[in-house]
C-alpha cells in the first residue's frame, strides 16, 4: 500500500532535518578543527598549565596522607618546598650548570664538525650542513709580502650590518621574552587551578547538559585521577633517570655529568623520543673523552633506558596507563609533525585523556541496559 501524502511529507521533512543537522555538525567540527589549528600554541600552553595544576593537586593529596591540614595550607607547603628545591639548584649549582652547559655545547659542536669532516673524507655530501662556517674574507688570500689593505666599508654595508645586528638582537630578545612569558603563564595557570580545583571542575560540569551531567562527572573525575597517577609516577621516573645518569657519567668521568643528568631526566617526560634524544646527546658529549668513555656512556644509556622502560614504568604506571608503545609512538610522530615540540611533549597526557574517554564508552556499551 503506497504511503499517504501526509506520510510522504513527514518523510521528506525528517530527511531534510537530518541533512540539515548533519551539515551543521560537519561545519561545526570543521570550525573546531580550524580553531584548534589556528590557536594550537595557546591551547597547548593552557593544557600545560592544567597539567601543572594537576601535579600540584596530586602532591597536595599525597601530603594529606601524612599531614592533617587544610587544602590551601598543604598546597602552600608543596609550593614552598618546590620553590626551595629550585632555588637550591640555582644558587648551589647555578655556576656549575652554566659552566657545564657551555662546555657541553662546545663539545657537541666540535663533535658535529668532526663528524662532518669524516663524512666528507668518505665521499658523503654534507654541503647542506653549515657547521664549519667558512670565513669569507681570510687574510690568507693576500699574496705574501703584500701588506694587508684595510678598506673602509661603505655606508650601505654599515647600514646593512647594523640592520642585521638589530634584527638578530630583536629576534633574540623577543624569543627570550616569549619563553619567560610562557613560563609564567603556565605557572600562573597551574597555581590557580591547584588553588581551587573544585571551582573549575564544577564549571566544566555546568557546561554539560543536565541529562548528561552524571556521565560528564564520571569522565572528568576519571581523567583527573588518571593524570594524577601518571604525573606522580612520571616524577619518580624522571628523578631516577636523572640520578642514575648523573652518577653513572660522573663515575665514568664524562665532563658535564650533572647537566647531562638534568637533560636526561627532563627528556624522560617525553616517552621514546626523549630517551633517544638524551642518548644521542650523552654519546656525543662523551666522544671527547675517548672511545672507551663513549662506549661506556652508551652502555649506561642503554641500561638507564632498560631501567625506565622495563622496570620503573611498568611498576609505577601499570595502574595509570596501558597504551601500546606503537600506538603512542605513532601518535607522538603525528602530533610532532603537525604541532612541533608542543605536540611531542604533550602527546602522552593527551593520549591518556583519549584512552579514558574510549574506556568509558566501551564500558557503557558492555553494560547491559
Amino acid at each position: 500500500m503506497p504511503p499517504l501524502p501526509d506520510d510522504r511529507r513527514d518523510t521528506r521533512t525528517d530527511l531534510a532535518w537530518a541533512i540539515a543537522v548533519g551539515g551543521i555538525g560537519i561545519v561545526a567540527f570543521a570550525g573546531l578543527l580550524l580553531f584548534a589549528w589556528t590557536f594550537a600554541t595557546t591551547l597547548f600552553l593552557i593544557f600545560a598549565g592544567v597539567l601543572l595544576g594537576v601535579t600540584l593537586n596530586a602532591l597536595t593529596h599525597l601530603l594529606g596522607h601524612v599531614l592533617a591540614a587544610p587544602q590551601w595550607l598543604r598546597l602552600a607547603i608543596v609550593c614552598l618546598v618546590l620553590a626551595g628545591l629550585m632555588a637550591g639548584v640555582v644558587f648551589l649549582g647555578g655556576t656549575t650548570i652554566a659552566e657545564q652547559a657551555s662546555a657541553l655545547s662546545n663539545t657537541i659542536k666540535a663533535q658535529l664538525v668532526d663528524l662532518k669532516a669524516l663524512l666528507d673524507r668518505n665521499g658523503i655530501d654534507t654541503s647542506y650542513f653549515d657547521l664549519a662556517n667558512p670565513g669569507s674574507g681570510s687574510p690568507a688570500s693576500t699574496s705574501p709580502g703584500t701588506p694587508p689593505t684595510h678598506n673602509l666599508p661603505s655606508a650601505g654595508a654599515i647600514a646593512s650590518s647594523g640592520g642585521a645586528i638589530v634584527s638578530q638582537t630583536l629576534k633574540l630578545l623577543l624569543g627570550t621574552l616569549s619563553a619567560v612569558g610562557n613560563f609564567f603563564i603556565v605557572l600562573f595557570l597551574g597555581l590557580t587551578f591547584a588553588a581551587q580545583p573544585s571551582v573549575y571542575r564544577n564549571g566544566l560540569l555546568y557546561l554539560a547538559p543536565a541529562k548528561h551531567r552524571a556521565r560528564a562527572t564520571v569522565i572528568i573525575d576519571g581523567i583527573s585521577e588518571t593524570l594524577e597517577r601518571w604525573l606522580i609516577a612520571q616524577i619518580v621516573v624522571m628523578t631516577a633517570v636523572f640520578a642514575v645518569t648523573w652518577l653513572g657519567l660522573a663515575i665514568i668521568g664524562i665532563p658535564g655529568s650533572f647537566i647531562l643528568g638534568i637533560q636526561a631526566g627532563l627528556l624522560a617526560f617525553i616517552p621514546t623520543v626523549g630517551a633517544i634524544v638524551a642518548g644521542v646527546i650523552v654519546v656525543l658529549a662523551s666522544l671527547s673523552s675517548g672511545w672507551v668513555a663513549a662506549a661506556s656512556a652508551l652502555v649506561l644509556f642503554l641500561g638507564v633506558h632498560a631501567l625506565e622502560s622495563y622496570i620503573l614504568t611498568p611498576i609505577l604506571q601499570r595502574q595509570a596507563l596501558d597504551i601500546p608503545p606503537a600506538t603512542l609512538f605513532a601518535f607522538q610522530i603525528l602530533l610532532g609533525i603537525v604541532f612541533g615540540i608542543w605536540g611531542i611533549s604533550l602527546a602522552l597526557p593527551l593520549m591518556a585523556i583519549v584512552k579514558v574517554l574510549i574506556d568509558h564508552f566501551k564500558a557503557e556499551e558492555a553494560t547491559p541496559a
